[in-house]
């Protein structure tokens, strides 16, 4: 289905800009009307299984309909009402864009070539079960239908270029892709900080930073208002990475739905490897600290944001 189908219409009826701002409904029922709203809506906008090619419309909505924290697009969701956005509609097809382009990066990273991955949320990768041929093709087809999802996402082209062009640049070689690159280059050498925060900035922060600025866009925010999404983003992608680096040393498999310990076995460039365990919480609360404290800026309700920026380090999985 088109970007602006029955997907729209669901937010409206199934999440009111009152109910979600009521104090009375809890975060975790909140985000959980968030995850089955872009659900849907993914579910509208991946192609049909039974169109051709099948095996890789299967393939793409294997992996991008698998269980998840959509944390992406519910930040998008929730900096368009911490800048007072009164009807969401128009900003859930963006925030789907971000969530595809995400998907398309953990097929690509499972693989054997990169991080040889046979788990992914809590099921075989999209490579054990279709190949890795159609595993590289799916991945491929995400990303290509992000930005057919981001380009028709509002009426206005000048919002969608400005989207665009925000989330060609996280996700490209200054953004995603290049920290996937710095992280694959660094494997087995001595790293420090600077590269590390590097790899960090770019593998996991610019998208998640990409996807608050993308609320205050979708919500015709000031200029000001976007700064400070942004940054907020920012702290938060840094906090939830560190957080990653963390629960790949301390977790389980079957708490985080996928391999644990691989980075020490890879020899990575992680915030435990580089400073241990106590350094790297300290630094994670710290730039959880910096995220709050850039929500003071914002005219709406910031309250999912700040949930959502201590979900980050407090989350098992």
């Amino acid at each position: 289905m088109a970007p602006g189908g029955t997907g729209a219409r669901r937010l409206s009826a199934g999440v009111s800009h009152a109910k979600v701002n009521s104090p009375a409904v809890s975060f975790e029922k909140t985000l959980g009307e968030f995850r089955t709203l872009i659900d849907q809506r993914l579910g509208d906008l991946l192609p049909d299984p039974t169109s051709s090619p099948g095996p890789l419309h299967e393939a793409m909505r294997y992996s991008a309909l698998a269980p998840g924290k959509r944390l992406r697009p519910c930040l998008c969701l929730a900096a368009a009402i911490a800048c007072g956005a009164k009807d969401l509609e128009a900003v859930l097809d963006g925030a789907c864009s971000l969530e595809l382009v995400h998907c398309f990066s953990l097929i690509h990273d499972d693989l054997p070539a990169i991080d040889d991955d046979d788990l992914r949320r809590g099921r075989p990768t999209c490579h054990k079960v279709f190949g890795e041929a159609l595993a590289i093709l799916a991945g491929d087809a995400l990303f290509a239908l992000a930005f057919q999802v981001c380009l028709a996402s509002h009426s206005n082209p000048q919002v969608t270029t400005k989207l665009g062009t925000i989330l060609a640049t996280a996700s490209g070689s200054a953004g995603l892709v290049g920290g996937e690159v710095l992280d694959i280059l660094s494997e087995g050498k001595k790293g420090d900080i600077d590269l590390l925060q590097t790899i960090h900035a770019r593998k996991t922060g610019s998208l998640i930073e990409a996807s608050c600025s993308f609320g205050a866009i979708l919500a015709q925010a000031s200029e000001a208002s976007i700064q400070a999404c942004g940054s907020f983003g920012k702290s938060v992608g840094l906090a939830f990475q560190i957080h990653d680096d963390i629960l790949n040393e301390t977790s389980t498999s079957e708490e985080l739905g996928k391999a644990v310990g691989s980075d020490k076995e890879r020899n990575k460039l992680t915030y435990p490897a580089l400073l241990g365990l106590k350094e790297s919480e300290r630094l994670a609360n710290k730039a959880t600290q910096e995220a709050l404290e850039s929500l003071s800026q914002l005219p709406g309700d910031t309250e999912l944001l700040r949930n959502l920026c201590l979900y980050s380090v407090q989350r098992k999985s």
